[in-house]
């Protein structure tokens, strides 16, 4: 996220108001906080151009269980 905000010359000041949400949001996100609102990082990813996937993988119980990973099952 910080590079493409960097590609497109955005502060995080400046993204913070383009995408509705606080300078400090964008900081956390930046800085890999381990916590964020979803709907808060949506709307910044969307401003700069990017989107969240959701992509199945293989969970520990299928592993066990000897069940391979749906192939590309985004949601």
């Amino acid at each position: 996220m910080r590079a493409r905000r960097a590609v497109l010359r955005l502060t995080q000041h400046d993204l913070a108001q383009l995408a509705g949400v606080s300078e400090r949001f964008v900081r956390f996100v930046e800085q890999g906080k381990p916590s964020v609102q979803l709907d808060s990082l949506v709307a910044v990813l969307e401003t700069l151009g990017l989107e969240l996937k959701v992509a199945a993988r293989t969970s520990q119980a299928a592993r066990a269980a000897g069940q391979p990973a749906e192939n590309s099952a985004e949601q």
